[in-house]
Order: C-alpha cells, then sequence, then structure tokens
C-alpha cells in the first residue's frame, strides 16, 4: 500500500472512530435516566479521541510503523464497542423499539470488550521500535492473542446482562444459549490478565538497556505512565475523605491516561521535542517536592500556630495565616535551590558532576599561569562536560610589538 492511500486509510478511520463517539456521546445523554452506577463512568469519552487521534498522525506519517495503527485499533475499537453498549440501552430500555437491532447490538457489546486489550498490550511490547525487545518475548505475543480470541468467543457465547438504574436488567443473549464447554476459556482469564501485565513490563525491560535516542523515547512513556499512577494513587487515598479533592484528581489521572499518554508516545516516535524530556523530569520532581514540603510547611505552621493561639475548636487568627504566608514565600528560593541540587545529584548526575568539574576548573584558572597546562586542563573539562567525539584547542600568536 502507497503511503498516500495508507495516510488516507488512517484519517478515514479516525473519522469513523469520531463519529461514533459523537454518536456514543448523543445515546449516553438520553441513557441518563435509566442508567446506574458504573454505566454512568465513562472514561473513554477521552480515550478514543486521544487514542485515535494520536495513531492517524502517527500511521499518516509513519505508515509502515505498527504502533499508529495500533493506537487507532485501540481508539476504533473502544468506540465501537462503547457505541453498541449505549445503542442496545437506548433500543430496549429508554425508549424500546426506537432502534432496530436492540437486540443483536446487546450481544455484540459483549465479545467487544476485550478486544480492544489486544493492540493496547502490542503497543507496550512494541514500543518504541516496532519490534519486541528479544524474540524470547514471541509466546507472550502468542499467549495474548489466544487467549483474547477465546475470551471473545466465550463472551459472544455466554448470556449475560447490563445492570440498568432500579434494578432493572436487558439480556444480552437468550437464555439457555451457553453451551457446556463455553466456560472452559474462563480457566484462562488469570493467565490472560498475567500477560497483559507481562505486557507492561516490556518497556521497563527496554529501559534498562538502551542507550541514546530509544531511552529518550522510553523516558517520555515512563515519565507520563508515572505521572498519571501517582495521580490515581493519590486520588484513591484522599477520595473517601474529601471526595472533591479525589474525584478532580481521578479525572485528571484519566485525562493523562487519554490525552498524555497517547501525546507523549507521539512526541517519541515523531522525535519532536525529544530530547526535552530530562529537563520535563527535572522540573516536575524539583516542583513537586518544592509544593509538597511548602504546602505541609505551611500547613504545619498554621495548625500549630491556630492551636497555641487561637484554640482547639476556633479557626487560627488571620496574623498566623499571614505570617505562615510570608514564611513560605521567603523560603521558596532558598528551598528550591536546595531541592534543585538533590535532585541534580540523585537523577541528573551528569550535570551536577559537570557543575562540579567546571567549579573547580575556575578555581584553578585563577591561579595556574602556565599556558600549557591551562590548556590540557580547558581540553580535560570540555571532554568531560561536553564529551565530544574529538576536542582541540587552537590559540593564537600575539602580534609582535616593533
Amino acid at each position: 500500500m502507497s503511503d498516500r492511500r495508507s495516510a488516507r486509510l488512517a484519517w478515514s478511520l479516525w473519522g469513523s472512530a469520531l463519529v461514533l463517539t459523537a454518536a456514543w456521546m448523543l445515546l449516553l445523554i438520553a441513557n441518563q435516566p435509566v442508567l446506574a452506577g458504573i454505566n454512568r463512568l465513562q472514561p473513554e469519552l477521552l480515550v478514543v479521541p486521544g487514542f485515535a487521534t494520536t495513531g492517524a498522525v502517527l500511521a499518516a506519517r509513519r505508515p509502515h510503523h505498527p504502533i499508529g495503527w495500533l493506537f487507532l485499533a485501540v481508539g476504533l475499537g473502544a468506540a465501537v464497542q462503547a457505541c453498541t453498549f449505549q445503542y442496545a440501552i437506548r433500543a430496549q430500555a429508554t425508549a424500546p423499539g426506537s432502534l432496530p437491532l436492540g437486540g443483536f447490538m446487546a450481544w455484540l457489546s459483549q465479545p467487544l470488550q476485550p478486544l480492544p486489550y489486544l493492540p493496547a498490550a502490542l503497543l507496550l511490547l512494541l514500543f518504541p521500535t516496532g519490534r519486541l525487545p528479544s524474540r524470547r518475548w514471541r509466546p507472550l505475543v502468542w499467549v495474548l492473542c489466544i487467549c483474547t480470541g477465546l475470551l471473545t468467543l466465550s463472551f459472544a457465547l455466554l448470556p449475560g446482562w447490563i445492570d440498568l438504574a432500579g434494578g432493572r436488567r436487558i439480556a444480552t443473549a437468550p437464555p439457555g444459549w451457553m453451551p457446556p464447554w463455553v466456560l472452559a476459556p474462563f480457566l484462562l482469564f488469570p493467565v490472560w490478565w498475567l500477560a497483559l501485565v507481562a505486557s507492561a513490563a516490556a518497556p521497563l525491560v527496554r529501559l534498562r538497556r538502551a542507550a541514546g535516542q530509544e531511552r529518550s523515547q522510553l523516558k517520555w512513556l515512563a515519565y507520563v505512565a508515572g505521572v498519571v499512577a501517582v495521580i490515581g494513587l493519590v486520588a484513591g487515598r484522599v477520595v473517601n475523605q474529601h471526595p472533591l479533592i479525589g474525584n478532580g484528581l481521578g479525572v485528571l489521572a484519566v485525562v493523562g491516561l487519554g490525552i498524555g499518554l497517547p501525546v507523549a508516545t507521539g512526541v517519541a516516535i515523531l522525535k519532536h521535542g525529544l530530547y526535552d524530556i530530562d529537563r520535563l523530569i527535572n522540573r516536575t520532581l524539583v516542583y513537586g517536592l518544592l509544593t509538597a514540603i511548602l504546602g505541609l510547611g505551611y500547613a504545619g505552621a498554621v495548625l500549630l500556630l491556630g492551636q497555641v493561639f487561637g484554640g482547639v475548636t476556633q479557626d487560627p487568627p488571620s496574623w498566623a495565616v499571614a505570617g505562615a504566608t510570608l514564611a513560605v514565600a521567603a523560603l521558596f528560593q532558598p528551598a528550591r535551590r536546595r531541592i534543585q541540587a538533590v535532585v541534580d545529584r540523585r537523577f541528573n548526575r551528569r550535570k551536577y558532576d559537570a557543575g562540579k568539574t567546571v567549579e573547580a576548573f575556575s578555581v584553578r584558572l585563577r591561579d595556574e599561569v602556565d599556558l600549557d597546562a591551562l590548556a590540557a586542563e580547558l581540553l580535560a573539562v570540555v571532554d568531560q562536560t561536553m564529551q565530544p567525539t574529538t576536542a582541540s584547542l587552537w590559540l593564537r600568536q600575539s602580534a609582535k610589538v616593533p
């Protein structure tokens, strides 16, 4: 297939995914009166456009790279599954008989559930080169494909239901349709989940062995995944005590997963701003730690002063709040410099060592009088800090005074 046809196919699949998403959103709004509990949560609303758009861009620009097509498969598969699910609810519960093929759509929404997981797992296995980390990962691909196929078949033959508000249910298959052997593939369900977890470990294995450009590409994926994981863990911890904050962080985690992860992968594949990741990680660590430390310090100071001068059951005095605010503002720059030094020493050792080398050279520069020794030391500093392939120093001869 030519590059032009590949681009047309990619953007056609992207358009199909967006059309299905729009239809799904309209059906979701119409179905709100009958939806119950978990069926109201629709993270695919962000996952589908993010994955489909990134996939279309990558597939159009790099048609021979599988990552773009896998992104499209995840987005389109999730859109089809979500749309058929809402279509079935509309046709059989919200407005019975208003849409044709309601029973067929209810049945179709079930076997489509495990399908988007397969391209998502292959994404992790093939990123960023489009090839497996090694031949030893091939059996894992076969396990994923076989388990996904058998589970899809089981969902297609297994009677089930969709839970609605008020204890109502929609049957997804006629009663008694299940043959006895259809439960056998469900024995592979734990194996399927273990295979998905193993595929998530593939980027970590690559990161340990990678260098140069590939390592920077993997850092983009690891950075976004780490940030999303931290936000999700914090959201899970605080949602019971502070539902508003917890739900807000949960939405932020979904945004990072549905949009941030595809964007980071696109940056890594297209190599646009690829080497900015080290600066981004550095700034995230510095300002994240700074915010946490200063926030805890501010809260502790206000609480302590409030307990001492305001009483246990009273609000802290305004001067205590103002004093804590001024103290935090005064500590901002010193704390930032200290945290920056700690982060550089722990996570950016090359920059830290280069700074120390330049600082030591500047001290010797004030005392050195031998030009040849100074030239040799300058070349050594350049080699240690910049690590060029070759380095040379040319000194222009001073003009002779007649």
